[in-house]
């Protein structure tokens, strides 16, 4: 199950940084996670201030 960035991402970059398989993008207001490439590891939310990354 991939994980997904919600509402509350602030755009640090903090987790496209730590991403292993870099499926990590900046969108327009936010991240945006490739739920094809990501491998559901978990250090996206990890790593994030406000906990925008979860699991769908």
């Amino acid at each position: 199950m991939a994980y997904f960035i919600n509402d509350d991402c602030i755009n640090c970059g903090a987790c496209a940084a730590e991403c292993p398989v870099s499926c990590i993008s900046a969108g327009d207001t936010k991240y945006i996670i490739d739920a094809s490439a990501c491998i559901d590891c978990g250090t996206c939310n990890s790593v994030c201030p406000v906990d925008s990354p979860n699991p769908a």
